[in-house]
């Protein structure tokens, strides 16, 4: 765990490095609802194994929850705002290490985290590429200011993201012109990616978007 600064205040993180000889490409991973857990923590640290610096900003501020009740206040209470300008933040903190080159890096969130990633995509210039794990597609005017190339990950059967949002957004950013690839994943609920959470953990969803998520930064982060 380390901090970063935000208009004064010490913001926590959690920040792994690749071993070997730097410099590496930069990743911020973003949170599901749940918060900073476990989860997340062996994310960033298979993304470092994968070979990139990963940093998890902590936008709960040390809160996390292990029902769905605590996770839905928690994330209620989320100033959004404030949220995506900590990332910001934790991007800028990012690019600032000697082990980071480029500077400008990848952005990577699930659920409640993969909207934030959206957002922080359209609002933040030193994003290089994001990868949205069914996260809520943007807002029209907000997605036209993406620029960065998108990567979608989405499940058929995601209850609470229509494919109809999802086409929406994909056709949007066709027509703007940002380099995006979209894969719905069949039979996959939301949170397919989430190996602690049994009932909508899909393995082969899991493995693929991985994959996908890591070749993705590789071949836009360079």
């Amino acid at each position: 765990m380390i901090t970063f600064l935000y208009e004064g205040q010490q913001i926590p993180g959690y920040l792994v490095i690749p071993e070997g000889d730097g410099p590496f490409p930069g990743i911020i991973a973003i949170q599901e609802w749940w918060g900073l857990v476990g989860h997340i923590k062996d994310v960033a640290e298979r993304l470092a194994a994968a070979g990139f610096v990963t940093l998890a900003p902590d936008l709960y501020h040390g809160q996390s929850a292990e029902e769905p009740d605590e996770a839905r206040k928690l994330a209620m209470a989320l100033d959004r705002q404030r949220a995506i300008a900590e990332i910001a933040a934790a991007a800028d903190h990012l690019a600032g290490l000697d082990a980071v080159l480029p500077k400008q890096v990848g952005i990577v969130g699930w659920c409640m985290g993969g909207g934030l990633a959206l957002s922080a995509a359209a609002h933040n210039g030193r994003v290089g590429a994001v990868a949205c794990f069914y996260g809520r597609p943007l807002e029209a005017a907000d997605t036209a200011r993406i620029k960065a190339p998108v990567l979608g990950l989405y499940g058929e059967l995601d209850g609470g993201i229509p494919q109809s949002l999802v086409q929406d957004f994909e056709k949007q950013l066709e027509r703007q012109g940002t380099p995006h690839e979209f894969h719905v994943y069949a039979g996959a609920q939301h949170a397919f990616f989430n190996d602690g959470r049994p009932h909508s953990y899909h393995p082969e969803a899991s493995a693929d978007s991985w994959q996908r998520t890591t070749d993705w930064f590789r071949r836009h982060l360079a």
